[in-house]
Protein backbone atom coordinates (compact mmCIF):
# COMPACT_ATOMS: atom_id res chain seq x y z
CA UNK A 1 0.00 0.00 0.00
CA UNK A 2 1.12 3.29 -0.98
CA UNK A 3 0.89 5.05 2.51
CA UNK A 4 2.31 8.62 0.69
CA UNK A 5 -0.96 8.55 -1.58
CA UNK A 6 -3.20 7.08 1.50
CA UNK A 7 -2.37 10.63 3.31
CA UNK A 8 -2.77 13.03 0.24
CA UNK A 9 -6.25 11.95 -0.09
CA UNK A 10 -7.51 11.76 3.54
CA UNK A 11 -5.57 15.26 3.48
CA UNK A 12 -7.64 16.35 0.41
CA UNK A 13 -10.95 14.75 2.00
CA UNK A 14 -10.25 16.94 5.11
CA UNK A 15 -9.98 20.02 3.43
CA UNK A 16 -12.85 19.26 1.29
CA UNK A 17 -15.09 18.96 4.18
CA UNK A 18 -16.03 22.03 5.39
CA UNK A 19 -16.67 23.44 1.73
CA UNK A 20 -19.38 20.17 1.74
CA UNK A 21 -21.12 20.87 4.80
CA UNK A 22 -21.85 24.31 4.18
CA UNK A 23 -25.09 25.68 5.11
CA UNK A 24 -26.81 27.79 2.97
CA UNK A 25 -28.94 31.47 3.89
CA UNK A 26 -31.13 33.18 1.53
CA UNK A 27 -34.02 35.16 1.24
CA UNK A 28 -37.12 34.70 0.47
CA UNK A 29 -39.45 37.32 -0.65
CA UNK A 30 -43.10 36.31 -1.00
CA UNK A 31 -46.82 38.17 -0.52
CA UNK A 32 -49.84 37.41 1.35
CA UNK A 33 -52.77 39.72 1.29
CA UNK A 34 -50.93 42.28 -0.78
CA UNK A 35 -48.26 42.65 2.14
CA UNK A 36 -44.70 41.47 1.10
CA UNK A 37 -42.73 39.55 3.03
CA UNK A 38 -39.64 38.70 3.99
CA UNK A 39 -37.99 35.66 5.30
CA UNK A 40 -35.14 33.11 5.36
CA UNK A 41 -34.41 29.64 4.23
CA UNK A 42 -31.62 27.83 5.65
CA UNK A 43 -30.02 24.47 4.75
CA UNK A 44 -27.21 22.57 4.46
CA UNK A 45 -25.57 22.23 0.53
CA UNK A 46 -24.28 18.84 0.55
CA UNK A 47 -27.07 17.34 1.58
CA UNK A 48 -28.44 15.14 -1.66
CA UNK A 49 -32.17 15.13 -1.84
CA UNK A 50 -35.74 16.30 -0.11
CA UNK A 51 -35.11 16.17 3.36
CA UNK A 52 -37.71 17.13 6.44
CA UNK A 53 -38.09 20.74 6.86
CA UNK A 54 -38.63 23.37 9.73
CA UNK A 55 -40.91 26.62 9.76
CA UNK A 56 -39.75 29.09 12.64
CA UNK A 57 -42.19 31.92 13.62
CA UNK A 58 -40.24 34.55 15.18
CA UNK A 59 -41.27 36.43 19.00
CA UNK A 60 -43.21 39.28 18.99
CA UNK A 61 -39.90 42.03 18.26
CA UNK A 62 -40.42 40.69 14.18
CA UNK A 63 -38.17 38.42 12.49
CA UNK A 64 -34.78 39.39 13.69
CA UNK A 65 -31.24 37.50 14.02
CA UNK A 66 -32.61 34.81 16.83
CA UNK A 67 -34.51 33.38 14.06
CA UNK A 68 -31.63 33.34 11.35
CA UNK A 69 -29.44 31.61 13.66
CA UNK A 70 -32.22 29.14 14.78
CA UNK A 71 -32.75 28.49 10.94
CA UNK A 72 -28.70 28.29 10.69
CA UNK A 73 -28.40 25.00 13.48
CA UNK A 74 -31.23 23.46 11.78
CA UNK A 75 -30.13 23.19 9.03
CA UNK A 76 -26.85 22.15 10.56
CA UNK A 77 -28.89 19.32 11.94
CA UNK A 78 -29.94 17.99 8.29
CA UNK A 79 -32.94 19.87 7.71
CA UNK A 80 -34.40 22.68 5.78
CA UNK A 81 -35.79 25.51 8.06
CA UNK A 82 -37.28 28.83 6.99
CA UNK A 83 -38.11 31.44 9.07
CA UNK A 84 -41.18 32.84 8.17
CA UNK A 85 -42.23 37.24 8.68
CA UNK A 86 -45.51 37.44 9.96
CA UNK A 87 -45.55 41.58 9.81
CA UNK A 88 -44.12 42.53 6.43
CA UNK A 89 -40.49 43.13 5.12
CA UNK A 90 -38.17 45.57 7.48
CA UNK A 91 -40.89 45.35 10.28
CA UNK A 92 -38.50 44.76 12.98
CA UNK A 93 -38.79 46.44 16.57
CA UNK A 94 -37.13 46.91 20.07
CA UNK A 95 -39.90 48.63 21.09
CA UNK A 96 -42.77 46.54 23.08
CA UNK A 97 -45.44 49.03 22.80
CA UNK A 98 -44.74 48.84 18.70
CA UNK A 99 -44.27 44.89 19.00
CA UNK A 100 -47.66 44.40 21.16
CA UNK A 101 -49.65 46.42 18.47
CA UNK A 102 -48.07 44.19 15.61
CA UNK A 103 -48.57 40.98 17.44
CA UNK A 104 -52.00 41.90 18.89
CA UNK A 105 -53.52 42.01 15.42
CA UNK A 106 -53.06 38.04 15.24
CA UNK A 107 -53.72 37.40 18.35
CA UNK A 108 -56.75 38.88 17.98
CA UNK A 109 -57.76 37.72 14.35
CA UNK A 110 -57.21 33.77 14.48
CA UNK A 111 -58.67 33.49 10.63
CA UNK A 112 -56.08 35.88 9.52
CA UNK A 113 -52.70 34.63 11.27
CA UNK A 114 -53.75 31.25 10.04
CA UNK A 115 -53.97 32.78 6.50
CA UNK A 116 -50.41 34.29 6.87
CA UNK A 117 -48.84 31.49 8.53
CA UNK A 118 -50.37 29.18 5.96
CA UNK A 119 -48.75 31.12 2.79
CA UNK A 120 -45.14 30.96 5.15
CA UNK A 121 -45.82 27.28 5.25
CA UNK A 122 -46.43 27.13 1.66
CA UNK A 123 -43.50 28.55 0.51
CA UNK A 124 -41.56 26.21 2.80
CA UNK A 125 -42.75 23.87 0.73
CA UNK A 126 -42.10 24.81 -2.31
CA UNK A 127 -38.49 24.85 -2.27
CA UNK A 128 -36.78 21.91 -4.33
CA UNK A 129 -34.50 20.44 -0.88
CA UNK A 130 -37.74 20.01 1.25
CA UNK A 131 -40.11 17.06 1.48
CA UNK A 132 -43.47 18.66 1.47
CA UNK A 133 -44.83 15.33 3.68
CA UNK A 134 -42.37 16.05 6.90
CA UNK A 135 -42.73 19.12 8.14
CA UNK A 136 -43.20 20.53 11.59
CA UNK A 137 -43.33 24.20 13.06
CA UNK A 138 -41.43 25.78 15.94
CA UNK A 139 -41.99 29.47 17.10
CA UNK A 140 -40.68 31.65 20.16
CA UNK A 141 -42.50 33.63 22.45
CA UNK A 142 -45.67 35.21 19.86
CA UNK A 143 -44.46 32.69 17.56
CA UNK A 144 -45.10 29.41 20.00
CA UNK A 145 -48.63 31.22 19.80
CA UNK A 146 -48.38 31.15 16.10
CA UNK A 147 -47.18 27.57 15.76
CA UNK A 148 -50.08 25.97 17.98
CA UNK A 149 -52.28 28.35 15.43
CA UNK A 150 -50.81 26.30 12.46
CA UNK A 151 -50.96 23.09 13.78
CA UNK A 152 -54.89 23.37 14.82
CA UNK A 153 -55.32 24.64 11.73
CA UNK A 154 -55.29 21.38 9.74
CA UNK A 155 -52.76 21.85 6.70
CA UNK A 156 -50.61 19.07 7.53
CA UNK A 157 -47.61 19.77 9.68
CA UNK A 158 -46.28 16.57 11.80
CA UNK A 159 -45.36 18.34 15.18
CA UNK A 160 -45.53 22.14 16.59
CA UNK A 161 -43.09 23.05 19.15
CA UNK A 162 -43.79 26.34 21.12
CA UNK A 163 -40.74 27.69 23.48
CA UNK A 164 -41.94 30.36 25.86
CA UNK A 165 -45.40 30.78 24.25
CA UNK A 166 -48.96 31.13 25.11
CA UNK A 167 -50.13 28.88 22.50
CA UNK A 168 -54.43 29.19 22.61
CA UNK A 169 -56.94 26.81 22.98
CA UNK A 170 -58.13 24.80 19.74
CA UNK A 171 -61.44 26.77 18.31
CA UNK A 172 -64.13 23.90 17.29
CA UNK A 173 -63.59 22.06 14.70
CA UNK A 174 -59.97 22.50 14.59
CA UNK A 175 -58.04 19.44 13.47
CA UNK A 176 -55.70 18.54 15.51
CA UNK A 177 -53.60 15.37 14.07
CA UNK A 178 -50.31 17.33 14.80
CA UNK A 179 -48.30 16.31 17.59
CA UNK A 180 -47.58 18.81 20.38
CA UNK A 181 -44.88 20.32 22.29
CA UNK A 182 -44.29 22.87 25.04
CA UNK A 183 -41.59 24.09 26.26
CA UNK A 184 -41.72 26.35 29.25
CA UNK A 185 -40.01 28.29 31.62
CA UNK A 186 -41.28 27.58 35.20
CA UNK A 187 -40.33 31.10 36.36
CA UNK A 188 -42.39 32.65 33.27
CA UNK A 189 -44.15 35.73 35.23
CA UNK A 190 -45.55 36.78 31.67
CA UNK A 191 -47.17 33.37 30.97
CA UNK A 192 -47.71 31.73 34.78
CA UNK A 193 -48.25 28.00 35.34
CA UNK A 194 -51.88 27.91 35.70
CA UNK A 195 -52.55 29.26 32.56
CA UNK A 196 -49.71 26.06 31.36
CA UNK A 197 -52.13 24.16 33.17
CA UNK A 198 -55.29 25.97 31.76
CA UNK A 199 -53.96 25.16 27.61
CA UNK A 200 -53.02 21.37 28.72
CA UNK A 201 -56.10 20.68 29.72
CA UNK A 202 -58.07 22.08 27.05
CA UNK A 203 -55.59 20.10 24.68
CA UNK A 204 -56.36 17.53 26.56
CA UNK A 205 -60.09 17.40 26.42
CA UNK A 206 -59.40 17.55 22.60
CA UNK A 207 -57.47 14.77 22.34
CA UNK A 208 -54.79 16.38 21.13
CA UNK A 209 -51.42 14.25 21.47
CA UNK A 210 -49.43 16.82 24.00
CA UNK A 211 -46.21 17.45 25.79
CA UNK A 212 -45.60 19.63 28.58
CA UNK A 213 -41.29 20.27 29.49
CA UNK A 214 -40.97 23.10 32.70
CA UNK A 215 -37.47 24.11 33.08
CA UNK A 216 -37.17 25.35 36.36
CA UNK A 217 -35.95 29.02 37.27
CA UNK A 218 -36.52 29.45 33.74
CA UNK A 219 -38.23 33.37 32.97
CA UNK A 220 -39.54 34.51 29.54
CA UNK A 221 -37.76 34.26 26.38
CA UNK A 222 -34.92 31.80 28.07
CA UNK A 223 -33.57 30.78 24.61
CA UNK A 224 -32.80 34.36 23.49
CA UNK A 225 -29.42 35.32 24.35
CA UNK A 226 -30.76 38.99 23.71
CA UNK A 227 -33.43 38.51 26.09
CA UNK A 228 -32.06 40.98 28.92
CA UNK A 229 -31.36 43.48 27.13
CA UNK A 230 -34.98 44.52 26.62
CA UNK A 231 -34.91 45.61 30.77
CA UNK A 232 -38.34 43.81 30.79
CA UNK A 233 -39.31 42.48 33.76
CA UNK A 234 -39.39 38.34 34.13
CA UNK A 235 -37.26 38.41 30.27
CA UNK A 236 -33.73 36.68 31.14
CA UNK A 237 -31.70 34.35 28.81
CA UNK A 238 -31.10 31.04 30.72
CA UNK A 239 -27.76 29.17 28.91
CA UNK A 240 -29.47 25.84 30.89
CA UNK A 241 -33.38 25.46 29.49
CA UNK A 242 -32.22 26.87 26.23
CA UNK A 243 -29.78 24.08 25.61
CA UNK A 244 -32.46 21.71 27.49
CA UNK A 245 -35.16 22.94 25.23
CA UNK A 246 -33.60 22.52 22.37
CA UNK A 247 -32.35 19.18 23.01
CA UNK A 248 -36.22 17.86 24.17
CA UNK A 249 -36.80 19.54 20.22
CA UNK A 250 -34.64 17.45 18.57
CA UNK A 251 -35.80 14.22 20.52
CA UNK A 252 -39.01 15.21 19.18
CA UNK A 253 -37.92 15.48 15.73
CA UNK A 254 -36.55 12.16 16.24
CA UNK A 255 -39.68 10.61 16.90
CA UNK A 256 -41.53 12.10 14.21
CA UNK A 257 -38.66 11.53 11.20
CA UNK A 258 -36.26 9.34 12.55
CA UNK A 259 -33.05 10.61 14.26
CA UNK A 260 -31.05 13.61 12.40
CA UNK A 261 -27.01 13.44 12.18
CA UNK A 262 -25.75 16.98 13.55
CA UNK A 263 -22.88 18.25 12.55
CA UNK A 264 -22.95 20.72 15.53
CA UNK A 265 -23.29 19.72 18.71
CA UNK A 266 -26.13 20.79 21.14
CA UNK A 267 -23.57 22.47 23.25
CA UNK A 268 -23.10 25.05 20.20
CA UNK A 269 -26.83 25.97 20.19
CA UNK A 270 -26.17 29.77 20.64
CA UNK A 271 -22.58 30.07 18.70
Amino acid sequence: MNYSHLAQACLLLALAWPAMAQVELETVTYEHDGVTLEGVLAYEDAEVGPRPAVLLVHEWWGRGDHMTRRAKQLAELGYAAFALDMYGQGKLTDDPTQAQTWATTYYTDRDLARARLATGLATLRDQPMVDPSRVAVIGYCFGGTMAFELAYAGLGVDGAVSFHGNPLAPMDGDDLDARLLVLHGGDDPLVPMDTVAGLLDALTQAGADTQVHIFSGAQHSFTNRDADAHGIDGVSYDATADRRSWQQMRLFFDELWGKAQPTTTIEAAED
